[in-house]
C-alpha cells in the first residue's frame, strides 16, 4: 500500500468537499433578500418542505378587529 498516495487523494477529496460546503453556504446564504415573487424552484422547495396537513392562511382582517361600536 502507497500510505503517501492514499494520503494525497484524501486531501484532494477533502479539498473539494470543502468547495461545495462553501459554495452551498454561498447559495443557503444568498445575497440581500430580493423583491419580487421567488423563482418556481424555490416555492417549490419549501412546499415540499412543509408539512402536508397544515391550513392555508386566511387573508384580510381577523375576526373582530373591525370598527368597534360605542
Amino acid at each position: 500500500m502507497d500510505i503517501t498516495g492514499i494520503i494525497q487523494q484524501l486531501r484532494q477529496e477533502r479539498a473539494r468537499i470543502d468547495e461545495s460546503i462553501l459554495a452551498l453556504e454561498n447559495l443557503a446564504a444568498g445575497s440581500a433578500p430580493r423583491r419580487g415573487r421567488p423563482p418556481k424552484w424555490i416555492v417549490a422547495a419549501r412546499a415540499a418542505e412543509a408539512p402536508a396537513e397544515e391550513a392555508p392562511k386566511r387573508r384580510g382582517r381577523p375576526p373582530g378587529s373591525g370598527k368597534k361600536k360605542a
